[in-house]
Formats: structure tokens, C-alpha cells, sequence
């Protein structure tokens, strides 16, 4: 699926109430409901929870933000750290590819705001991360010398 432009499109979030079930039904175990996978990742100020969904019809990542409100109290200080968040994934998210079938949650840990170029680094770090671990390891192919 080409998803042109740089804006958001509504088949990018994550909505489905099974798919978020099994993103976070894993807890400390990492087996998510029906055995899957499921990651995480930290870069400060924000953690990224993911899962290969192959059951899924859409063929692109598709992602929430959840700012907890027992770190920041305040309503508008929540959605200021999402849009944040959102802004700073549509900005990076050609570090993944479009085409794998990615659960990803971006979790709020910091007890405070953080500003916007924190959240843009955070955010490229964990893409990154994200991109790393759907790669075959390249040190289990044999070597040619």
C-alpha cells in the first residue's frame, strides 16, 4: 500500500480492540494472546510495544499513543505530548517499512513534559529499533572469507 503525502490516514491507527488486547495481553511473559511475539523498547521519554500482526488486512503499521494519567495530570498536557508523539512519527515513520503488518503502541514514561526535540529522537531511536528487530540477523549467515 503507498500511503503518498505526509500526512496521517485513519488505516494508520490502531483501532482494532482484539489487536490492542493482544499488544498488551503479553505483560512480562512477551507472548502475546495467541503466541505471537511482542517487543518493547525504551528511548526516553517514550517505550514502543510491538507485534507482527499477520492476521490483519491491512498491509501497513498501524499505531496508538497512550500518555497515562498518572504521569501527567492534566488533560491538556496529555494531548500536548500525544500530538507530539504523532508529529514526530509522521515525521520518521519512512525508518519502517510500509508494507510489514506492525502493532505498535508508543507509551508516555516520563513523569513530566518533554520537549518536542526529545520526542523526535526518541522516536527515530525506537523506529530504528523497530526496523532492526523484522531484519534477519546477518550474523547467523555464513561468511565468505
Amino acid at each position: 500500500m503507498n500511503l503518498c503525502g505526509n500526512r496521517l490516514y485513519k488505516r494508520e491507527k490502531l483501532c482494532s480492540d482484539t489487536a490492542i488486547d493482544k499488544l498488551f495481553a503479553a505483560g512480562r511473559a512477551n507472548k502475546g494472546v495467541a503466541g505471537e511475539l511482542v517487543n518493547s523498547a525504551v528511548a526516553y521519554p517514550w517505550r514502543a510495544v510491538w507485534t507482527v500482526n499477520e492476521s490483519r488486512r491491512a498491509d501497513n503499521p498501524q499505531f496508538l499513543i497512550s500518555v497515562p494519567k498518572k504521569r501527567l495530570r492534566h488533560a491538556v498536557d496529555r494531548v500536548l505530548m500525544r500530538r507530539r508523539c504523532r508529529e514526530a512519527y509522521r515525521l520518521s515513520r519512512n525508518l519502517l517499512d510500509m508494507e510489514a503488518r506492525l502493532d505498535i503502541a508508543f507509551i508516555y514514561i516520563a513523569d513530566g513534559l518533554s520537549a518536542y526535540d526529545r520526542t523526535e529522537r526518541s522516536m527515530r531511536k525506537l523506529l530504528s529499533r523497530i526496523t532492526q528487530s523484522l531484519r534477519p540477523d546477518e550474523t547467523d549467515a555464513p561468511q565468505d572469507r
